[in-house]
C-alpha cells in the first residue's frame, strides 16, 4: 500500500447523480419522464438585474404621499370593449382538469378582489371561475377542449394560444387519473384515459391563417372582445411581429421558466428561452412596427415578486401574468404538508406531483376527498393579499426611480450583475456603460 493518502473520489459534472438516476429510470421503464411545473435549471432571470434608484441625478417620489399609478388598459387597438385593470399583474391560463373546481373559484375570487383578470386555460370555462371573475380571459387552444361560441361571448377577452413557454412547439398532457366525469364531459374525452393536447391548431397551415382565425373570433364576438395571441419564448421578434400583422390587440409572451400541468421533462429543461432574453426582442418588434404601447405586451415565466414585475415593465412590458406563484399563494406545495408530499415520493417545493392528481393541498387534483380540503374563500383571500403585496413592491421601486406610473419605468433605470443578464436585457453591466453585443463589442 502507498504511504500517500488517496484523492477523494469526485462526482462527474456531466454524469451527476441526477443524470445517472434518469438514465437508470429510462433504462428500466422505456418511457420518457413526465412532470409538471417549470424549468429547474439555473437560468438568467430578473435576479440578474438591479434598479438604479434616484439620488442627485434623479428625483425620487416621496413614499406613499406621491401617487404612483398601476392601472393598465388591454385591447385598445381594435376591441370595442378594452379591459381596464387596476394592477398590471394578471393570472395566467391554468385549466380546469389540471386544477380543481375550488382552485379555479379561488383564482377568480382573488383576482377580482385585487382588480385584475384570470384566464381559463385549456378545457373550457367553469361556472366557478366565470361566476367569481369580474374579468375573465378565455383561452382558445389547439385542442379546442370545451370550446363553444357561447362561452367566447361570455368571456371578457379571448386568448389565442399558439405556444407556451414550458413547451413551445409541443403539446401538454393530462393523465387519466385527473380526467373525472366532469372533466371528460367538458372536454368530450373518455374518462380515465390519458390525453395529449395538440401542438398546433388543426385549421392552420401558416401565419396567414392566424389573421383569418382572429377575424372569425371578432365576428363571433361582435368586435367587442380584445384578442390576445400567446406565444412561447422561442423566436419572440418574428412571432410578435406576425401576431401584430394578424391583428392581435395584445401579445402574451411566455418564457421557459413558466410552468405547465404536465409535459416531458426534456422539453421543460431544453426548449425555449428565458423570459429575460425574450422581452427586449418582442419590444423591439413592437417598436419597429410603431406599435409599442398600442399593442400591449403581457409577459410571463417565473414572475414571483413586485421587483420582477417592475423589471419586466422597465424592459417594456405593459403587464405580467403569474401561474406557479399564484398556486403557491393559494397554498400549494406548503411545507406544512411535507409528510403527505413525502408519502407521494416528492417534497414540498418540488412541484413534480402536480400531474399525478394526488395533491394533498386540494389544488391540482380532481379527487373530491382532496379538493374538498381546499377552502376557495380563504384561497382567494390569500391570492388577493399576495397580489396586493406584489403591486406595493413594484410601486415602491418605481417611486424610488422617480416614476409616477409603473409604465414610466425604462431600461435606463436598470443595470445587470452578470454579462449574460446584460446581454439578454440590453442594459449595462453594473458599474460600466458596457452592454454586451452593442457597439461592436
Amino acid at each position: 500500500m502507498s504511504d500517500f493518502p488517496h484523492t477523494p473520489p469526485k462526482q462527474s459534472w456531466t454524469f451527476s447523480n441526477d443524470v445517472n438516476a434518469e438514465i437508470r429510470r429510462a433504462a428500466a421503464t422505456g418511457i420518457y419522464d413526465i412532470r409538471g411545473g417549470g424549468s429547474k435549471r439555473r437560468l438568467p432571470h430578473f435576479d440578474d438585474l438591479l434598479f438604479l434608484g434616484a439620488s442627485i441625478s434623479r428625483y425620487p417620489l416621496e413614499g406613499y404621499r406621491e401617487k404612483c399609478a398601476t392601472d393598465v388598459w388591454l385591447g385598445t387597438r381594435f376591441a370595442k370593449k378594452p379591459i381596464h385593470l387596476e394592477i398590471p399583474v394578471t393570472i395566467a391560463g391554468m385549466s380546469f382538469g389540471a386544477l380543481s373546481g375550488p382552485a379555479k373559484e379561488a383564482l377568480g375570487r382573488g383576482a377580482s378582489a385585487a382588480g385584475t383578470s384570470t384566464t381559463t386555460g385549456d378545457g373550457g370555462m367553469t361556472e366557478e371561475e366565470r361566476g367569481h371573475s369580474n374579468t375573465l380571459v378565455y383561452q382558445y387552444l389547439p385542442s379546442r377542449y370545451g370550446m363553444n361560441p357561447d362561452d367566447l361571448r361570455r368571456a371578457d377577452a379571448i386568448e389565442v394560444v399558439v405556444g407556451q413557454g414550458a413547451k413551445p412547439g409541443g403539446g401538454g398532457m393530462l393523465l387519466g387519473q385527473k380526467i373525472s366525469d366532469r372533466v371528460a364531459m367538458m372536454r368530450n374525452l373518455p374518462k380515465g384515459i390519458d390525453q395529449r393536447s395538440a401542438c398546433r391548431h388543426p385549421d392552420w397551415t401558416g401565419p396567414d391563417d392566424l389573421e383569418i382565425k382572429i377575424m372569425e373570433i371578432r365576428e363571433i364576438t361582435d368586435w367587442e372582445k380584445p384578442i390576445y395571441v400567446k406565444i412561447g419564448g422561442a423566436r419572440p421578434y418574428y412571432d410578435t411581429a406576425l401576431a401584430v400583422k394578424a391583428g392581435a390587440d395584445v401579445v402574451v409572451l411566455d418564457g421557459m421558466q413558466g410552468g405547465t400541468a404536465a409535459t416531458q421533462d426534456v422539453f421543460i429543461e431544453n426548449v425555449g428561452m428565458p423570459i429575460l432574453a425574450c422581452i427586449p426582442l418582442a419590444v423591439k418588434a413592437l417598436q419597429d412596427l410603431g406599435m409599442h404601447r398600442k399593442v400591449q405586451l403581457i409577459v410571463s415565466g417565473g414572475i414571483r415578486t413586485g421587483a420582477d414585475v417592475a423589471k419586466a415593465m422597465a424592459l417594456g412590458a405593459d403587464a405580467v401574468a403569474i401561474g406557479t406563484a399564484a398556486l403557491v399563494a393559494l397554498g400549494d406545495n406548503d411545507p406544512a404538508l411535507e409528510a403527505e408530499y413525502q408519502k407521494l415520493g416528492t417534497t414540498a417545493g418540488a412541484y413534480d406531483d402536480w400531474h399525478e392528481g394526488r395533491d394533498p393541498a386540494g389544488i391540482t387534483t380532481q379527487d373530491p376527498e382532496l379538493f374538498n380540503r381546499f377552502d376557495p374563500i380563504l384561497g382567494g383571500r390569500r391570492l388577493k393579499n399576495y397580489l396586493k403585496v406584489m403591486t406595493l413592491e413594484a410601486q415602491t421601486i418605481a417611486r424610488a426611480c422617480g416614476k409616477n406610473h409603473l409604465h414610466n419605468l425604462e431600461p435606463e433605470d436598470l443595470c445587470a450583475l452578470t454579462i449574460e443578464g446584460a446581454a439578454m436585457a440590453g442594459v449595462p453591466l453594473a458599474g460600466t456603460s458596457w452592454i454586451p453585443g452593442k457597439n461592436g463589442f
